[in-house]
């Protein structure tokens, strides 16, 4: 979800994170000689192609998730993409690579050294000979200081999200000549190297007005391969025309225009030929793959569903299929004994079928000329915990919700049906094959059911302990047995005395639906026959989501003494102060949440199993993050961070302990978990101060084992990156870490399809 999916790094953390116990810390796998960053899970898929094999001239049609609200990727509405409009049209100093590292451009930088350490860091930027804007000035000088000084946060008057990094430079001045950069720190700063990416011009950061408004709706002056040549809200698009003072390879594509289209629309426009390259969903995905795939002569045509589409191939009736069916079918019907209403019935309907047919056969002709290029996000998903009040504010209940989990089965249940590695993600701070990886865990400890129990016991939840009965006097699940357990039956106790953070006996907020665990909710629903509370789907009464909410109510309670619980079966809910631990777990309700749905089922069957409940809560997409998340208003939530080059910088505010604010609230910055602690802060702090990157890397490894110990938040696994693309599209589609090389991308001359396919990945 891309609040759940958080854009690249200029904006990455303008949306979207002492204890119980003395915690032991195992050393770090990055004390021994083995590099435990690994590589990444999964290469980039863009069908790769040499720059003489692609065509001049074309327009891209690629979907997006919305026209931005502004084109300044330093204030807080950016969203993904201004960043993606940002890489085409303005410089990086830097860029990704395919291990999600930082590597110099050489289009805009010659070089980039820290020329002296002491007394104080000084780093000299010698800037390419050729750069310059589209007004013909040259890139220079004018332009860092103007950018320092509008994120520095000196100047209140900016509009800014963040000013990490650019709060610690003291001064910017020319270097040698024009061509030279020079910024002097006033303090030591490991991540200088995320500076000034993306570098606005002058004309954009010189003045607050300039700042705040100037870009919001166009860039006049830029200097990439491409131009912006408008922004238009009521087409929900915008245009990117190539750069004609551009002094790299020149572009092949004549334009790129970056529709906005909802994700569950894409198919449609993808049939329509109305797009080119756009990120889809895994039924979207399976939708393409299965249109380009051969298919013989003799074999039905599959509708969208997967079903034969009707009356494809094989029709139960005889008879012609041209022009005289009618007739012919009448014939038929009436001989073979049906009267001639009957027949007419059965024309109508051979007709119907027809029709669906030839539009599913134009449907999968249309896709036929897509492919589904995929890979791994820079982007991890996690389980975040709300640490703020209720039982998660003990840090035991915490760890023994993240000790339940069987992250290896999470990952497969999203990430093996797609033919995507599906390995846990082992970090906070970095995924693997960036610098910073390594498994960190190990903190927390492997899952363990029996210890998960062992730390519920110790924070004083116990299976069968008594639940008191509500204040109204109904019958609640207790201790006291009721007329129905006298005859040895189930009773049913409803989910009155359970503990559910920000209700108190109330339905789901603004009179939305309050869920449990349905069966229709993804593959990680329950077997047919399975008690799976949630909401009456007529009467809208509320269930528990506990498989047997009555005290003692663990499969086996009523078989002879003795007789073992299967294997596998939900523990006897666990209570403390005459309440039952249940635990609200918010999601996302939009199309595009499925996965995120199919987790969440996973999560409460393996939370069952310790005797934790969950009543699972599903809101609108466009309010899950803000009035949910943002606002703590959750105990369980599932969204995704993007991983980052910079960690010391961009991961401090989402882990940082939170502090409170001048008028007495809670600042939690970006750490919706509300989880921290002052040694965690104090080993970011450690890493971006200092210039040995040996150093720093075990620094943040350090601060990442103390963030899996403290369990405010359990990285599950890398989202997955699903884009369709025109075959003949080159040099675009699953970019994984690395930046988008825009100037390459472009439609193969005619004849080079069939040569390029050996270099292309394989899918």
């Amino acid at each position: 979800m891309s609040h759940v999916g958080v854009g690249p790094r200029a904006v990455m953390r303008s949306v979207a994170f002492l204890t119980a116990g003395v915690l032991a810390v195992p050393a770090l796998a990055g004390c021994s000689s083995e590099d435990p960053s690994g590589k990444p899970l999964a290469a980039q898929d863009v069908a790769a192609a040499a720059r003489a094999r692609v065509a001049d001239g074309g327009t891209l049609r690629w979907a997006v998730d919305s026209v931005p609200d502004t084109l300044n990727a330093f204030q807080s509405d950016a969203d993904a993409t201004t960043a993606r409009v940002a890489q085409a049209v303005l410089p990086s100093l830097y860029r990704m690579d395919e291990r999600g590292r930082p590597v110099r451009n050489p289009d805009y930088l010659e070089s980039a050294k820290v020329v002296e350490t002491e007394p104080k860091q000084v780093v000299v930027y010698k800037l390419n000979q050729q750069a310059v804007w589209s007004d013909g000035r040259e890139i220079g000088a004018a332009d860092f200081a103007a950018q320092w000084r509008a994120l520095s946060g000196k100047d209140t008057a900016y509009w800014t999200a963040r000013n990490a990094g650019y709060d610690r430079i003291e001064k910017i001045e020319r270097g040698a000549n024009d061509l030279e950069v020079k910024v002097t720190f006033d303090r030591p700063y490991a991540d200088w190297k995320s500076l000034f990416t993306p570098l606005y011009p002058k004309e954009v950061t010189g003045t607050p007005d300039a700042f705040n408004d100037g870009a919001r709706r166009g860039i006049e002056v830029t200097a990439g391969p491409f131009t912006v040549e408008k922004v238009d809200t009521k087409a929900d698009e915008v245009v990117l025309t190539g750069n004609p003072r551009w002094w790299g390879e020149p572009a092949k594509l004549d334009k790129i225009v970056l529709r906005a289209v909802p994700r569950d629309e894409r198919v449609s426009e993808l049939v329509a030929g109305e797009l080119d390259l756009a990120e889809i969903d895994p039924d979207t995905a399976e939708q393409v793959a299965r249109a380009a795939a051969p298919r013989d002569a003799g074999t039905p045509l599959m509708g969208p569903d997967g079903t034969p589409a009707p009356g494809s191939g094989a029709s139960a009736l005889p008879g012609p299929q041209g022009g005289s069916a009618a007739r012919a079918l009448r014939s038929w019907a009436i001989a073979n004994g049906s009267d001639e209403e009957a027949a007419e019935e059965e024309i109508l309907a051979r007709e119907k079928r027809r029709k669906a047919e030839a539009k599913a056969e134009r449907r999968r002709k249309a896709l036929s000329g897509f492919e589904v290029r995929k890979s791994l996000e820079p982007a991890y998903t996690q389980l975040a915990l709300n640490g703020a009040e209720g039982p998660l504010a003990d840090e035991r209940v915490r760890r023994a919700v993240a000790r339940a989990l069987d992250r290896e089965k999470l990952a497969e249940a999203v990430l093996k049906p797609l033919g995507l590695p599906a390995e846990p993600v082992g970090s906070h701070l970095a995924l693997s094959g960036q610098p910073a990886y390594a498994d960190g865990s190990g903190a927390l400890g492997e899952q363990d059911a029996k210890e998960a129990r062992a730390l519920l016991a110790d924070a004083g939840w116990v299976p069968g302990g008594p639940v008191k009965k509500s204040e109204d006097g109904e019958k609640a699940a207790g201790a006291e047995k009721s007329e129905d357990d006298e005859d040895g039956k189930k009773s049913d106790g409803g989910d009155e005395g359970t503990y559910i953070v920000g209700e108190d006996g109330k339905s789901g907020e603004d009179g939305k639906d309050t869920d449990g665990k349905n069966k229709d909710d993804g593959e990680g629903g329950r077997e047919e026959g399975e008690d799976t509370g949630g909401t009456d789907q007529e009467s809208g009464e509320k269930h528990s989501s506990g498989k047997n909410t009555a005290q003692g109510g663990a499969p086996g309670a009523y078989a002879p003494k003795g007789t073992a619980a299967p294997a596998g079966a939900a523990a006897a809910p666990v209570a403390k102060d005459g309440k039952a631990l249940t635990l609200r777990f918010v999601l996302p309700s939009g199309p595009g949440s499925q996965a995120l749905r199919t987790v969440a089922d996973r999560i409460s069957d393996m939370l069952e199993k310790i005797g934790i409940g969950t009543e699972i809560t599903k809101v609108p997409d466009e309010s899950y993050f803000k009035d949910h998340v943002a606002s703590g208003e959750y105990d369980l939530a599932l969204y995704s961070w993007p991983a980052s080059a910079f960690p010391a910088t961009d991961a401090r505010p989402i882990y940082a302990k939170p502090v409170p604010a001048a008028d007495g609230s809670l600042n939690v910055a970006q750490n919706y978990t509300r989880v921290g602690t002052d040694q965690v802060d104090q080993l970011f702090d450690q890493a971006m101060g200092t210039l040995d990157e040996g150093k720093a890397r075990d620094l943040l490894r350090k601060a990442d084992s103390r963030i899996w110990a403290a369990a405010g938040s359990v990285p599950l696994y890398q989202r997955p990156q699903l884009v369709a693309a025109r075959e003949n599209l080159a040099n675009a589609g699953a970019f994984g870490f690395e930046t988008p090389v825009y100037e390459d991308m472009g439609f193969l001359k005619k004849g080079a399809r069939g040569a390029e396919a050996s270099a292309s990945p394989a899918r």
